[in-house]
């Protein structure tokens, strides 16, 4: 009786956990779902862009929203870092640091992806560069490619 309390324990304790993980996936946004959504264009329409060269903020400025775009991401990269701090993977001084550089170098951004912002901390940002790939909200990490919105 004991092992089937344990293991009915076990269960409850996955899915919860399960169900965390996936509610964060749900809130966060790749930085084509955030384009998409201050300019009015589709996820798709945005992609296109994307593989004429231009960055997201580009796409946004381009659109008058630029910094619509720039505090959106800004907004979403605090989750990420808050997350990263709760799961473990980050310190709080780290996520400190990334929030502050990238906040500064916001000032300063002009949309072209150009500062290469995170490099340094390899944040890897983003559920993977996709293009259609890794849209799914299962897992932090999915599809392929190195973790785009960070210098987009």
């Amino acid at each position: 009786m004991k092992k089937v309390k344990k293991l009915i324990v076990a269960i409850t304790a996955v899915g919860v956990l399960g169900a965390a993980g996936a509610v964060y996936a749900w809130e966060t946004k790749n930085p084509a779902e955030i384009t998409a959504g201050i300019t009015g264009k589709s996820v798709e329409d945005v992609y296109n862009e994307r593989q004429t060269g231009k960055t997201y903020g580009t796409i946004a400025k381009e659109s008058g929203k630029l910094d619509e775009f720039k505090q959106s991401m800004l907004e979403q990269k605090k989750v990420v870092l808050d997350q990263r701090v709760k799961d473990g993977n980050l310190k709080q001084q780290q996520a400190d640091e990334i929030y502050n550089t990238i906040k500064n170098n916001q000032v300063s951004c002009d949309g072209t992806g150009n500062a290469k912002i995170g490099k340094k901390f390899g944040a890897g940002f983003g559920r993977g560069q996709g293009m259609g790939k890794g849209m799914g909200y299962g897992g932090f990490g999915s599809g392929m490619g190195y973790g785009r919105g960070m210098n987009r």
